[in-house]
Order: C-alpha cells, then structure tokens, then sequence
C-alpha cells in the first residue's frame, strides 16, 4: 500500500477533457537548476530540498530509527498521506531516504544530514533559552 502511495500520482480535473495527471516539482539535486540558483549549486538545492513543507521533520524523526508509513505520519502530526508520500519520494529521489524492511529509514547520507543539522539543533536550544519566558 505504501509503494502505491509513493507511485500514485494526483489526478485534478482537466474541464471536459475528463482527469489529467499533474506531477510535483522534481527533487532538488545538485547540478539541476532549483530554486534560488539557476546552475544547481549543493548548498542551494539542498536549501531548497529542505526548505520543502515537513521535509525536515521527517528526516528528524527518522533519524531516531527506522518506522512505517503510519508510525512516521503520527509522529509528524498527523500530516497528510499524500504529503508524506511525496516528500519521502523527494527523500528517496535525493539518496537520504530508502524503504527498509521495518518501513523507512535514512541511508547513510541522511544520517549525515542529521549530523550537519546537530550545530543547527544546539544553536536553537540556545537561542530557547534565552528568550524572554513570555515569549516562550
């Protein structure tokens, strides 16, 4: 069922002409033009990977482990199928991502990802704790 999730594709009406297929954007690599760089430099097609809605949340909670589909959309509150479904494909499109027996986990590069990520992450508890408690 999560590899047909993962390979449907949304269909939206196209007037009289009935159903038509429309795709998401492609998955921001290096080297391809993506949002912010005309010549697909990494650091910018990596912003603009991560950059996407829920992308980051999910490489979060799977870097505590390997889940399935359902497991992985609770923890990322409830967000929808069909979202969750393509941004794993984005996930799996940019090898940081892959099916795993116990559902999905993160290929190595992915678990890199999460270690480049671990400044960002003290930072922000820092940054926490020294806001005003009101603010809070």
């Amino acid at each position: 069922m999560v590899e047909a999730q993962l390979t449907s594709r949304t269909r939206s009406p196209a007037g009289a002409g009935g159903p038509s297929e429309t795709a998401s954007p492609p998955t921001p690599l290096p080297g391809r033009p993506v949002r912010g760089s005309r010549t697909g430099r990494p650091l910018m097609a990596a912003l603009d990977l991560l950059g996407r809605r829920w992308t980051l949340r999910i490489v979060w909670e799977l870097s505590h482990g390997a889940t399935g589909f359902r497991d992985l959309q609770a923890r990322c509150d409830g967000m929808s199928a069909s979202v969750l479904a393509t941004r794993l494909r984005d996930l799996q499109g940019a090898t940081l991502a892959e099916p795993a027996p116990e559902g999905w986990a993160l290929t190595a590069l992915g678990h890199d990802l999460v270690g480049a990520l671990g400044p960002l992450n003290s930072w922000s508890e820092r940054w926490a704790g020294q806001l005003p408690s009101d603010s809070q």
